[in-house]
């Protein structure tokens, strides 16, 4: 996992964190906008309002910017598929997922984005990550769902397919929120929009999941 230069030190002061966060916010906003390989050092650190030598004391390379931000935000967009319960009603399970990955979309628009620009270019900077420790967990939960088929909670289904299709439709709401605002109108491109959302994708995955009567 890359690791700010400045927390290598035996005491991070709190003024050291602070310039971190602004660094890694200001990389945030260029790496979105341009891509890993548009991005450069000198746009971070105007961006962020710092010399290009102090942003280097806190982060070597730029590599070492965007992969702190990769990892941070695979970290915090795999929490909702965690907390999928094995014990937990299928419908309420399945439901609060498609709600937090929607207000994921909601409040994480460029993470969002970061992320998907990344896996367009083939995932170079963490490609170990996908097939560790994110298909690990994938793993895990489709296990869940399997258990569920099997004791009749929810109808028969791929459990990766249903995960995928979870992940397309409701990061859609981020990755393509200029499109999805331009087509609903001025009317209806609210914050409202999330919960039209929430509404319509829990009908149709729940129509498609409920167990066939005999």
């Amino acid at each position: 996992m890359a690791v700010p230069r400045a927390a290598k030190t035996q005491r991070r002061t709190r003024i050291q964190e602070e310039k971190e966060e602004r660094i890694l916010d200001a990389a945030l906003e260029v790496f979105s906008s341009n891509g890993f390989r548009g991005a450069t050092i000198d746009q971070i650190a105007e961006a962020a309002g710092m010399s290009k030598p102090n942003l280097l004391y806190y982060f070597r390379t730029k590599e070492a910017i965007y992969r702190t931000l990769l990892e941070s935000m695979l970290f915090t967009w795999l929490e909702p598929l965690k907390a999928l319960d094995a014990e937990g009603d299928p419908e309420a399970e399945i439901r609060s997922y498609i709600r937090r990955k929607l207000e994921m979309s909601r409040d994480f628009p460029r993470e969002s984005r970061l992320f998907a620009n990344e896996m367009l270019q083939g995932a170079p900077h963490i490609e170990d990550d996908l097939t560790g420790p994110l298909k690990a967990l994938v793993d895990e939960k489709a296990e869940v769902i399997r258990s569920w088929i099997k004791n009749g909670k929810i109808a028969r289904c791929d459990p990766y397919h249903l995960i995928f299709a979870i992940w397309a439709t409701t990061q859609h709401y981020a990755d393509f929120d200029v499109q999805v605002r331009a087509v609903l109108g001025e009317n209806r491109a609210g914050e409202g929009r999330f919960e039209d959302a929430a509404r319509f994708l829990e009908q149709l995955f729940f129509e498609g999941l409920r167990p066939k009567k005999a």
